[in-house]
């Protein structure tokens, strides 16, 4: 039986550290296309963001082009409000856990 050749993104992603730097990257770009996306299909400019999520629009900038990656949750969170989107926690490998607040 012939063993099925691996694909470039598969011989990558087997070395964890690349793999983790690959995750990194994936969730920074998700945040940047979020932003374009909505802001090209609401008609709504940097500045305008900006001041509805109460940020810079230097920091909306380069979320968008993706210079900027590391924000905190509050800015996060007010940026997504401003765009009409939260976060929601979940866990990851899909199992019943449930978190418990006292």
């Amino acid at each position: 039986m012939k063993k099925k050749a691996k694909s470039t993104y598969e011989e990558f992603i087997k070395d964890n550290h690349q793999k983790k730097h690959l995750d990194k990257e994936y969730r920074d770009l998700l945040i940047s296309e979020l932003l374009l996306a909505v802001m090209k299909e609401d008609h709504i400019s940097v500045r305008k963001l900006a001041a509805e999520a109460d940020v810079s629009p230097t920091v909306i900038q380069n979320l968008k082009s993706g210079k900027k990656t590391n924000i905190t949750l509050d800015t996060l969170s007010r940026i997504l409000e401003a765009i009409g989107y939260q976060i929601i926690l979940s866990p990851k490998n899909r199992s019943r856990k449930q978190l418990k607040i006292a």
